[in-house]
C-alpha cells in the first residue's frame, strides 16, 4: 500500500556517452583538446553526443509499484541502473531512500565459480546484510529458488530458469525498501512467475516500493499503479497503466512516419498535465445503472469512452456486434449462455499471411479470453483489395458477472504487421444472476460445493 513518501525521486536525469567513429578518435580527444586550450584556441571534438536519457523526472512513493515500458533502447536498463548506483548520469539527479535490491540482468551479481550458497551471502553482504542477517534468511531463500542439491554447485553450471530462480529469491527475501526488476522473470515458468507476483503482493503490502520493466503489457496493467513509457531516452507519459500502455501500443502500430509527431502529441500532453480521463473510472460509471434492464437484450448506454482505432493500413474493420444464438444483437449477456462475436470489414490491398484475433478484456486491461482465425500456425494465405471480410467468433460466457471490453483485429506476418486493430471496439456487461458460488473473474464449477460435518 503505498504512502506519501517518496522512495525514489528522478529529477531531469541525462546520461550522455561519447561515440566515436574510429579507435584513434578517442586517443586524439584525450590529448588535442588539451593542447588547444593550453595555447588559446578552441577546442576540436573528435566525438558525437550520443543522450540515452534526457530530462527524465518522475517520483515512486512508498509501496507504489511502478512499470517501465518501451521500446528496446528506449533508456529503460540505463535509468535503472542509475537509479540502483552502477551508472553515474550525465545531469540531474536520483535520491533513493532505504536498501535497494535490483534484477538488471540474467545472472549479473554472481560468480559462476561460487556455488549458489556462496553467492547468497556474497549478494547478501553487497546488500549490506550481516552473516547472522543472512543465516536468518537462508532457508527461506532456497526454500524460494527451489533448485534443491543445484544450491551447493557452482553456479557456472545453472540452466538459465535457475540462475533467475536464485537471484530474484535473493532479492526478493531480503525484505529490500526498493525492488528493481527488469525482465527477469521472462525465462521463469508459470508457477514461478506466479510465485513471484504473489512475493511482490507481499514487499507492496509492507511497504516495498518497485520497478518493474517488462514487455508483457498485461503483466505491466495488473501489477503497476503508474506506468512510464519512455521513447529515445524521453519521457513521453507517465500516469494511469490501462492508458499509458495504450498509447504505447498505439504508437508501436503506427506508420513510421507519423511516429515522430504522434510521440511529441504524448509529451506535449504530459507536459502540460493533461492526462485525460480515467478510462477504469469512465468504464465502471458507464457500466453500472442503477435500473434493473429487464428482458431488454441491448443497452445503448454500453459505448466505451477508451476506444482507441490504430491507423488503417490494408484493412479497414467497418462493423462488431454480439449476437444472442437466434442472431439477436445484444450487449447484455447471461452466464453461461453462448454468444457470437462478428466482425466485419474491407481489404484495401492485397495481402498475404493475413489472420484475425478478437479478445476479451478486464476494466483494468487485463486479457482475460480471446480467439484466432485461423488456428495458431497457419494462415490466410492471400486476400484481394476490394475483398469483403466477416469472421464469426464463438464463446460460452463463463465469465462472472461484470463489465468487459473486446478488440479486434485484422494481422499479417508481413510488414506492416498490423493492418488495422481497434481496442476497446465494444463492451458488454454480463448481467447479475442469484446464488453465485464462484469468486474471481470466472465460473469454472461444475457443482455447488458440499459440506460434510462429522465427530
Amino acid at each position: 500500500m503505498s504512502s506519501n513518501a517518496i522512495a525514489i525521486e528522478v529529477k531531469n536525469l541525462g546520461k550522455s556517452y561519447n561515440i566515436y567513429k574510429r579507435p584513434q578518435d578517442r586517443l586524439k580527444q584525450s590529448v588535442i583538446p588539451r593542447l588547444q586550450q593550453i595555447m588559446g584556441r578552441p577546442a576540436d571534438r573528435y566525438f558525437r553526443e550520443f543522450w540515452a536519457l534526457r530530462n527524465v523526472s518522475f517520483d515512486v512513493r512508498q509501496g507504489e509499484t511502478v512499470g517501465i515500458i518501451g521500446r528496446n533502447g528506449s533508456g529503460k536498463s540505463t535509468l535503472l541502473q542509475i537509479i540502483c548506483g552502477t551508472l553515474t548520469p550525465t545531469r540531474g539527479t536520483v535520491s533513493t531512500q532505504g536498501r535497494i535490491a535490483a534484477i538488471l540482468e540474467l545472472g549479473s551479481g554472481f560468480n559462476p565459480e561460487f556455488s549458489g550458497r556462496e553467492n547468497v551471502y556474497l549478494n547478501g553482504a553487497i546488500l549490506g546484510l550481516s552473516q547472522e542477517e543472512i543465516d536468518a534468511r537462508f532457508d527461506d531463500i532456497a526454500s524460494f529458488a527451489d533448485i534443491g542439491e543445484f544450491i551447493e554447485q557452482p553456479v557456472k553450471i545453472y540452466s538459465s530458469g535457475m540462475v533467475i530462480r536464485l537471484a530474484f529469491a535473493v532479492q526478493a527475501m531480503v525484505d529490500p525498501d526498493i525492488l528493481i526488476v527488469d525482465e527477469a522473470l521472462a525465462v521463469g515458468d508459470e508457477k514461478f512467475r506466479r510465485k513471484c507476483f504473489v512475493r511482490f503482493e507481499e514487499l507492496r503490502n509492507n511497504g516495498t516500493s518497485i520497478l518493474f520493466v517488462s514487455h508483457s503489457m498485461g503483466q505491466v496493467i495488473e501489477l503497476c499503479e503508474k506506468v512510464l513509457l519512455l521513447e529515445g531516452g524521453e519521457r513521453l507519459l507517465y500516469g494511469q497503466p490501462l492508458r499509458v500502455v495504450r498509447a504505447y501500443q498505439k504508437l508501436i502500430y503506427a506508420p513510421v512516419t507519423e511516429q515522430p509527431e504522434m510521440a511529441k502529441a504524448y509529451k506535449l500532453a504530459d507536459q502540460a498535465g493533461k492526462n485525460g480521463p480515467n478510462l477504469v473510472e469512465i468504464a465502471t460509471a458507464t457500466a453500472t445503472p442503477e435500473e434493473d434492464p429487464g428482458e431488454d437484450l441491448l443497452d445503448p448506454n454500453l459505448i466505451p469512452e477508451s476506444t482507441q482505432v490504430d491507423p488503417i493500413q490494408g484493412a479497414e474493420i467497418r462493423s462488431f456486434r454480439i449476437l444472442d444464438m437466434e442472431g439477436n444483437p445484444t450487449n447484455l449477456l447471461k452466464l453461461k449462455q453462448d454468444y457470437q462475436f462478428e466482425v466485419s470489414g474491407r481489404f484495401l490491398q492485397d495481402v498475404e499471411n493475413v489472420y484475425f484475433g478478437l479478445y476479451i478484456r478486464t476494466l483494468k486491461g487485463a486479457r482475460l479470453t480471446g480467439q484466432r482465425y485461423p488456428k495458431d500456425g497457419t494462415l490466410v494465405e492471400r486476400v484481394k483489395a476490394g475483398e469483403n471480410f466477416r469472421v464469426t467468433y464463438g464463446f460460452k460466457m463463463v465469465m462472472l458477472p461484470g463489465t468487459y471490453f473486446v478488440s479486434v483485429g485484422v494481422w499479417s506476418t508481413n510488414e506492416p504487421n498490423c493492418l488495422h486493430r481497434i481496442m476497446d471496439a465494444m463492451m458488454f456487461r454480463i448481467l447479475p444472476e442469484k446464488n453465485i458460488l464462484s469468486t474471481g473473474y470466472f465460473d469454472a464449477s461444475s457443482m455447488d460445493p458440499v459440506l460434510e460435518l462429522s465427530e
